[in-house]
């Protein structure tokens, strides 16, 4: 194990100790307390990663502590002090309204930080009261651990508590609040250091503090950049462009919609952090957003989200700035933005097809096929995973398949065939070009390809029934979202189409911030 320096022992902290609510200064975070729980009770803990961190909590010492009721031993909880743009505006001071840090531990995997999502308000909960909600927390609880089994950079999940305590919440923000279960999760990550960190120091013209912060970032995650100094400033930034575009690129993917890419919830890690209003595409829809707050922009759309990974790394440039001294290194690296990622979709997508990168014959197929994705309605999880069973010799009996895959009526993707089967045709000529044994390019693509992934009308499915107190399609899902490229055929009632009743459900189709 390493000696890790971790952000509390570090990092300036407010002076004041309360959790009452209020603006901090001078300050990177606030010692704080946990709400205790009325009566909490843990209802999943992922023993396998308690495992690999080195933790050997009981069951009921494991729900004391992940669940507010008692701390952490031999440490003291805080929370994070960050602001940010959400939804393009300025926000001013945020921070943690409902995550409380409760450990900063060495593990086996390295130094980890260890949050409670929903114990209790903070400075920083601003109108709120901190908590969250049973609903939210089984969807964070299971997302996060799918798209760590995906492959895609994110935080983790440790446990799932009910708190015993009844939350009053607006689900739609319609005028309609009701009382739900209270819960809280325990996330991990090595940092839950934000974009928005540097952006409220910046603010506020702490350039002390502004240095203090990056050097700990540098120092700790990227130590192979070297001592912290103007130019390994700008290396910093460099790296962190990358990482964030690599985890744009695994989202489109797995077809992940993150519904909220808000600056404070830009990890600076490069990883998915904030599981709130996400969705998975399901018809294939580059405009389509989970979130209801931006129904009518559409900001956070799939479609978009590389843009805006753009947008809100230029205002992390802008925050360190006063550091650097000079805009061009800066621009620079945001410059390059856009063309590396053109160039990494094309690749993921050639990945996807199982041809090679390179050719204007595959470039043409990508195209090709994401337009008619798109006019198709077609579901992209089963259309990316059918299609490595692409028989060459038959590409009529080939679309026949996949028009099962379409949510159009049957007059309206049959009016698609010949589009279809000339796309099929110019594929099966290049992947016979290549030569490639199509048990091979079939191999190649499952792994990329996932048979599952979290679709909203299966977590909504998995709430409804914990709401009654039956966790066993949590359970379920936990576990058939740990192997999502295998075929699992105990499982696969779950590799189908989205089911007609979950269009306009709420939780399905449409979803808030609310938690």
């Amino acid at each position: 194990m390493t000696n890790t320096k971790f952000f509390s022992q570090v990092l300036p902290a407010d002076i004041k100790t309360t959790n009452d609510i209020r603006k901090v200064s001078d300050a990177c975070f606030s010692w704080v307390q946990p709400l205790q729980p009325e009566q909490p009770c843990l209802v999943q803990y992922n023993t396998k990663f308690a495992n690999e961190l080195g933790l050997n909590f009981s069951k009921e010492e494991a729900q004391e502590v992940f669940s507010g009721q008692k701390d952490y031993p031999n440490q003291r909880p805080y929370a994070m002090c960050y602001g940010g743009h959400q939804f393009g505006h300025w926000a001013g001071q945020l921070g943690d309204g409902r995550a409380i840090n409760i450990a900063e531990i060495e593990t086996p995997l390295g130094g980890k930080t260890l949050q409670l999502k929903g114990a209790g308000p903070t400075p920083y909960s601003r109108s709120a009261d901190g908590l969250a909600v049973l609903r939210s927390s089984i969807r964070e609880y299971l997302c996060s651990e799918a798209m760590f089994h995906l492959g895609v950079p994110t935080t983790r999940a440790l446990s799932l508590s009910l708190s015993g305590n009844q939350v009053m919440r607006d689900v739609l923000y319609n005028g309609n609040p009701a009382l739900e279960p209270g819960a809280i999760v325990c996330r991990v990550s090595s940092s839950f250091v934000r974009f928005g960190s540097f952006e409220i120091l910046a603010a506020r013209r702490e350039k002390e503090n502004l240095q203090k912060l990056l050097d700990f970032v540098i120092e700790e995650y990227y130590p192979d950049l070297g001592a912290p100094s103007q130019a390994t400033y700008v290396n910093f930034f460099q790296e962190l462009m990358e990482r964030t575009l690599a985890m744009i690129i695994h989202w489109e993917r797995v077809g992940f919609v993150h519904g909220v890419m808000n600056t404070d919830n830009m990890s600076i890690l490069g990883e998915t952090i904030d599981y709130g209003p996400y969705g998975w595409l399901e018809d294939f829809d580059p405009n389509w957003t989970p979130n209801t707050t931006d129904a009518e922009g559409r900001r956070y759309r799939f479609g978009n989200q590389a843009a805006i990974a753009l947008w809100n790394l230029n205002k992390l440039g802008s925050a360190i700035y006063p550091l650097i001294g000079e805009a061009e290194p800066l621009e620079n690296i945001l410059n390059q933005f856009k063309k590396r990622y053109f160039v990494q979709r094309e690749k993921m997508y050639c990945q996807k097809l199982g041809i090679s990168y390179g050719s204007d014959e595959a470039a043409a197929l990508v195209e090709k096929v994401l337009l008619l994705l798109e006019k198709s309605s077609m579901d992209m999880t089963l259309f990316w995973r059918s299609l490595s069973l692409f028989d060459y010799q038959s590409p009529e009996d080939h679309f026949s398949e996949l028009s099962k895959h379409s949510y159009l009526e049957a007059d309206e993707i049959t009016a698609l065939k010949e589009d279809w089967i000339a796309w099929l045709k110019d594929y099966a000529v290049l992947t016979l070009q290549e030569g490639e044994a199509a048990s091979v390019r079939k191999q190649k693509m499952n792994a990329v390809n996932p048979k599952y992934v979290l679709r909203n009308y299966m977590a909504q499915l998995a709430i409804e029934a914990a709401e009654k107190d039956d966790f066993s399609l949590v359970n379920e899902l936990f576990e058939l979202l740990q192997n999502p490229y295998e075929e699992q055929e105990e499982y696969e009632k779950w590799f189908a189409k989205r089911p007609d009743w979950a269009l306009n459900k709420v939780g399905c189709s449409m979803l808030s911030c609310s938690s």
